[in-house]
């Protein structure tokens, strides 16, 4: 039998207060999140600078700071608090029509307008008390994924980026190439010398950043006239209608960049790596019946986008 002699000294509630006082970083402010008197939450904080042996708030003029045991504890707090609250919330047998949990995923803009939407589209359909919250993903978040998928349900990604983790396969799809309708620089294919030319609108740039397409644009030895970097699928047509830019977005998100801007579809010099777009959780997940159901409407999502018959992929 394991023994645990701190825990038997802490409660549930200290967790919670805890993680109040580190993000309201405020003994007034977490006492009114949590609707107690602020006595009350003093005396929790009292006993938490006892059990870690650090002020964990310290005033700084007329507010407080968070010291650096408490910074570090700001992400350990959050994650164990959300599985806390997994386990009690956990039940025998559970009905998704008659549920209000919510699901938390992340993942891209590019993700959301795609599969995300189907989902809560389903989702509505059979359990209208079920929630999702889909959040956009960054490389921090990427490349502690085995750590951040503890605490949330999973994340839409493709291939490529994660490792060692239970995933499904939802759909597949291309990368094509953008220029504004007024570019007549370019004709209906881009060449390799106008890839190099041309100011590029890129979605990431760093060594743990990239898509498959700008990847391959760097092998083939291309170095690109990187212009702007935006972390958003979407808004990539935005920075290129009316200028001399170039970019790569996903074909579903085609229709999508049409209808807001002046862009068009040019040709690739080279043929670029199919995208196989997953969804990833931590293994803790997999035989919670209610994950076990969320994947199900992934699933049956990605067979809707994959035969192109929703509405975020029509032409």
């Amino acid at each position: 039998m394991t023994d645990y002699p701190l825990m038997s000294r802490l409660d549930l509630n200290l967790l919670i207060a805890l993680d109040a006082l580190l993000t309201e970083r405020s003994v007034t402010r977490a006492a009114e999140r949590l609707r107690l008197s602020q006595p009350a939450l003093s005396a929790s904080l009292s006993r938490l600078r006892i059990h870690f042996g650090d002020p964990i708030l310290a005033r700084r003029g007329n507010t407080y700071e968070l010291t650096p045991l408490a910074l570090r504890l700001a992400d350990h707090t959050t994650i164990a608090l959300e599985a806390a609250r997994r386990v009690f919330e956990s039940q025998a047998e559970w009905d998704p029509s008659e549920s209000a949990r919510q699901f938390s995923i992340f993942g891209s803009d590019y993700g959301f307008t795609t599969i995300g939407r189907v989902v809560s589209e389903l989702a509505a359909a059979q359990a209208p008390g079920v929630h999702f919250r889909f959040m956009l993903h960054n490389p921090t978040v990427v490349e502690d994924a085995t750590n951040r998928l503890r605490s949330v349900d999973g994340m839409v990604i493709p291939h490529g980026f994660l490792t060692e983790l239970p995933f499904t396969d939802l759909w597949q799809d291309d990368w094509v190439a953008i220029v504004a309708e007024t570019n007549d620089e370019v004709g209906d294919a881009l060449s390799r010398e106008e890839m190099s030319k041309l100011p590029w609108v890129m979605n990431y740039q760093s060594r743990s950043a990239f898509t498959s397409a700008e990847r391959q644009v760097q092998q083939l030895g291309i170095e690109p006239n990187v212009e702007v970097v935006v972390e958003s699928f979407l808004a990539i047509p935005h920075f290129i209608a009316g200028t001399r830019r170039i970019g790569i977005i996903h074909r579903a998100l085609v229709p999508l960049a049409r209808q807001a801007c002046a862009v068009r579809v040019v040709g690739l010099p080279f043929e670029p790596t199919r995208i196989v777009n997953a969804l990833w959780w931590h293994p803790v997940h997999t035989h919670d019946p209610e994950h076990t159901w969320m994947r199900s409407l992934f699933e049956e999502a990605g067979r809707i986008v994959a035969a192109g018959e929703h509405t975020a992929l029509q032409t």
